[in-house]
């Protein structure tokens, strides 16, 4: 199983927009492969392009609630509602994971493979996985999520943990 290394918490990619997909072509078929292998070999339920070192629009996703995983390109989201309250973790911030406020359901659009509109509407932890996603395909961090004060207190929590250790050692609980 190939995959790619998962960029951590600091890397200035992660921090960047995502540019939109232009073409959908065998490359990206492929990337699209080893980012699913990525995302099971470290347990996620999401990785977005960024969290590998690619500034696309892309992201995979696998909430199991069926048989395979999923991709969406070029996503935006078309509206939320409501407001749930849950423990995230990141693939980017391993080791951690934070109470953050979300809108309970979401409606996204975006592309597949084949260039064929995909519109997805979710609850709960599969609209968190969506949201989530699409903030790093925007440049955002779950951290960036957090009230001041509490953010404060997890980059402090950051610097005196070793995240590239956390990633190779983490526990095995899914993360966005």
């Amino acid at each position: 199983m190939a995959a790619f290394p998962i960029r951590i918490f600091g890397d200035p990619v992660l921090k960047q927009k995502a540019r939109d997909v232009e073409e959908l072509d065998g490359a990206l078929a492929r990337l699209v492969d080893t980012m699913y292998d990525t995302m099971y070999a470290a347990n996620g339920l999401g990785l977005a392009a960024p969290q590998v070192g690619v500034q696309k629009r892309l992201f995979t996703f696998d909430a199991h609630e069926d048989e395979e995983p999923h991709v969406i390109v070029n996503p935006r989201i078309v509206e939320t509602s409501g407001e749930w309250l849950f423990e995230e973790g990141c693939l980017s911030v391993p080791g951690f994971h934070f109470e953050i406020v979300r809108p309970k359901v979401v409606t996204i659009q975006g592309v597949d493979l084949d260039g064929r509109e995909v519109v997805l509407e979710a609850d709960e932890l599969l609209a968190r996985v969506f949201l989530h996603e699409i903030d790093h395909l925007d440049g955002i961090l779950l951290l960036d999520r957090l009230d001041p004060d509490t953010r404060k207190q997890a980059l402090r929590a950051i610097r005196e943990h070793d995240l590239v250790a956390s990633a190779r050692d983490d526990d095995s609980s899914p993360r966005l």
